[in-house]
């Protein structure tokens, strides 16, 4: 029986891993396999769905987690290979993809027929600024999807979102637009009720020519760092990233792994599970528009971060 695919997009920072935890933590009986695809040399997208270190995990209600290594068509056979084969696949686009490109991937005739592509979910941060709608690549990934999601509207007043939404439906009309409060969008719009109905295969629109846009660059260090450090280096690289993703121990805290994230100009700061040895006690990947940022100041900055006294 052919397994459906959900294809997640959404600009950095949009949320789409907290839709697709949500999903995972909410699978309601069915065995979903999710495809990370992060935009970094540091898989923490991976790590923070479920706490997978190595790039796949196996979840006590029948999911599987696993990271996207290489092509995208050879790990989804890898999927359809499996003993226990899923339900349904998701897979979470990069922040900086558009999702043209991996429908026309996903409509390689071998691949549709035990995969196919049942619904292209696009997440929108309801907090950017509306002049955001004018980039190249978020339209893009707007005018792909069946459904868009709006992320964080409980951070929006109701005239932001009513300007939000109206802008959202001008842009693709035939989508159906939902908030997605916490990452939870209805399981009914993603995945259709009748198994036995095959999607057809869509036209994913003319081939656009790939422009870099964004360079990640990845610091690492096998001290804690000091957490006031830490914050105020994070103030002085903040106005040049476009995103942040790290996982860290503290020196005020040892032994205890710590969750940053920096989107849409904002910064949170959660605590994680214990630190596992052998790991790098702090992992931080930093994306940013090319040439705003260098590799010097990143590590001048960071290095800053670290106690001297600590082993």
């Amino acid at each position: 029986m052919p397994v459906p695919v959900l294809l997640v997009a959404g600009f950095l920072g949009a949320g789409k891993t907290t839709v697709v935890n949500h999903l995972l933590a909410h699978a309601d009986g069915r065995r979903i396999a999710a495809v990370v695809n992060d935009f970094g040399a540091i898989n923490i997208d991976a790590e923070l769905i479920m706490g997978a270190a190595d790039g796949v995990v196996s979840l006590a209600n029948g999911c599987i987690c696993c990271s996207l290594e290489g092509d995208l068509l050879r790990t989804l056979a890898v999927l359809l290979r499996r003993d226990s084969r899923p339900d349904v696949i998701v897979i979470e686009t990069s922040g900086v993809a558009d999702p043209a490109d991996v429908v026309r991937n996903l409509m390689d005739p071998l691949i549709f027929r035990e995969a196919p592509l049942e619904t292209v979910l696009c997440v929108v941060d309801a907090t950017m600024q509306m002049a955001m709608l004018d980039d190249a690549l978020l339209r893009s990934q707007i005018r792909a999807a069946d459904v868009v999601a709006l992320s964080k509207v409980d951070l929006v007043d109701a005239a932001g979102i009513t300007q939000m939404r109206d802008a959202l439906r001008a842009m693709r009309p035939s989508a159906v637009l939902v908030d997605a409060l916490q990452g939870e969008v209805p399981g009914a719009l993603l995945f259709a009720p009748d198994v036995d109905r095959a999607p057809a295969p869509r036209e994913p629109g003319p081939k656009r020519p790939a422009a870099e846009r964004f360079e990640t660059m990845s610091w690492r260090s096998d001290k804690p760092v000091s957490l006031p450090r830490l914050q105020a280096a994070i103030g002085r690289l903040a106005p040049k990233l476009a995103r942040a993703k790290g996982l860290f121990e503290t020196v005020e805290q040892p032994g205890r792994v710590m969750v940053f994230q920096l989107a849409g100009g904002r910064a949170t700061l959660t605590t994680g599970g214990t630190r596992v040895e052998g790991v790098a006690r702090t992992r931080i990947v930093f994306v940013a528009e090319i040439g705003v940022l260098s590799r010097e100041e990143i590590d001048r900055i960071m290095e800053g971060c670290l106690d001297a006294g600590t082993a």
